[in-house]
Order: structure tokens, then C-alpha cells, then sequence
């Protein structure tokens, strides 16, 4: 902030552009959660029966 306060007004002024520039570019890349979530990949019936015997199977060693 110490920095900033020595620069000219009108560098001060393009500092300031620059960072709202980049906020505005990251806030625009920004995907909303609920389409993230709809756009992951998800297992097929098959896949998740899978995971869970093998999970069954893991939890029943882990008892021994």
C-alpha cells in the first residue's frame, strides 16, 4: 500500500483498471456450482455396484 501511495495519480488510476480488469475476466470464468456439478462425471450403475462390494470388502478386512 506504501508503493501505491508514491505512485502518480494517473499511475495509481491505471493500476486500478488493470485490477478491475482482471477481477472481471476471473468473475467471468467462474462457473457456477450447479453447473459444474451437472457437467462431472458420474458412474453407470454398474461402476457404483462395483464400488460398493469392493467396499464391503475393504471394510470387512479392516474387522480382522
Amino acid at each position: 500500500m506504501e508503493l501505491v501511495a508514491q505512485l502518480p495519480d494517473r499511475e495509481v488510476q491505471r493500476l486500478m483498471r488493470n485490477i478491475q480488469s482482471r477481477f472481471e475476466n476471473h468473475n467471468q470464468r467462474r462457473v457456477p456450482m450447479q453447473e459444474l456439478i451437472l457437467q462431472a462425471p458420474t458412474w453407470t450403475d454398474e461402476e457404483y455396484n462395483n464400488y460398493l462390494e469392493a467396499r464391503k470388502h475393504i471394510n470387512k478386512s479392516r474387522l480382522q
